[in-house]
């Protein structure tokens, strides 16, 4: 099966500066991808490529196969598209502007009242349908837009920060959703908040200075971290050296660090020398040599660290 997403050889050129660097994605049906970068990485550029909202300098990009440049409105008709700050008409009201999309989209006047209704609900919008969106807070005018990308079910979403501005239970109301939405579409959603990675996506990429510089799912990049697989156990203060010195004789930890001191408690790591973790040697030194922990946790590395070290190491 074909791809719902496709781009390939993406560029983009602002003056001096290049923007998108030939970047090359896919994204199948039932596919939520994770597009993350640092500010200015290009994101959102990519995003606009894709959708044809600009234009491109090279490469190609196509939705349910439809090349976005050659056929431009058959392949939006398959698109929900939620830009970077929701732009919507601050005059009208959600339920007006919902169904004024719902017209230009093509529907007639029964179909326009039932899809509208099905969107509001979706977005959680019942108790402001019918408030100025000028008046409403940053969350709910991000629900309008997403409530528009959605309304004609489409089969590809591409969402830039659908979450921004919306407090937990509405961040927790609009992952359901996506959730929801996954297995019968094609989803990009761009977003900084690195927990959003593994609450919502099957896979993400990582983009720096216009190129994409890591691919995979949130336990591929995870597996990335220095600290992915360590064992992490926390011991007396005047322990801590006989403990340390046990854990580097093994031979499968490469290290050993101090991870935090307090409370009279010191945090130690040990680092694994391969993919896998230490921690049954960990255990069988602890119980053979009768060493006191009060704690030992086997960790899995933060999405914030590999974020950081691949962008930083790729020229950030």
């Amino acid at each position: 099966m074909a791809p719902l997403i496709e781009a390939k050889g993406l560029e983009k050129t602002f003056g001096s500066i290049r923007a998108v660097d030939g970047i090359s994605l896919a994204v199948e049906k039932g596919e939520v991808l994770g597009f993350l970068g640092p500010n200015g990485a290009g994101k959102s550029t990519t995003m606009k490529m894709i959708t044809g909202f600009l234009e491109l300098d090279a490469g190609s990009a196509a939705i349910c196969g439809i090349d976005i440049t050659s056929d431009p409105r058959a392949a939006k008709a398959k698109l929900g598209y939620l830009p970077e700050g929701a732009p919507a008409y601050g005059d009208m009201t959600p339920a007006a502007f919902l169904a004024f999309i719902a017209e230009v989209r093509g529907y007639d006047a029964h179909e326009i009242k039932g899809r509208v209704a099905a969107a509001v609900s979706r977005a959680g919008l019942g108790a402001v349908v019918d408030q100025r969106i000028e008046t409403l807070s940053k969350g709910f005018k991000r629900r309008v837009g997403i409530a528009q990308a959605i309304l004609h079910d489409p089969p590809v979403l591409i969402m830039d920060e659908p979450t921004d501005g919306l407090d937990p239970n509405q961040k927790h109301h609009v992952r359901e959703l996506i959730r929801e939405m996954r297995p019968h579409k094609a989803i990009i959603v761009s977003t900084h908040i690195l927990e959003e990675v593994e609450a919502v996506c099957t896979r993400a990429i990582i983009i720096n200075r216009g190129r994409i510089v890591a691919d995979g799912t949130a336990d591929d990049l995870l597996s990335r971290a220095r600290a992915h697989n360590s064992v992490s156990i926390r011991v007396a203060e005047a322990d801590a050296a006989r403990v340390a010195k046990a854990l580097s004789a093994l031979a499968e930890v490469a290290g050993v660090e101090t991870a935090e001191k307090a409370d009279g408690l010191i945090r130690l790591r040990a680092l694994p020398k391969s993919a896998a973790s230490p921690a049954k040697a960990v255990g069988d030194l602890l119980r053979r040599e009768n060493l006191t922990v009060e704690e030992m946790v086997v960790e899995r590395g933060k999405l914030d660290d590999v974020f950081r070290e691949i962008t930083m190491s790729s020229g950030a």
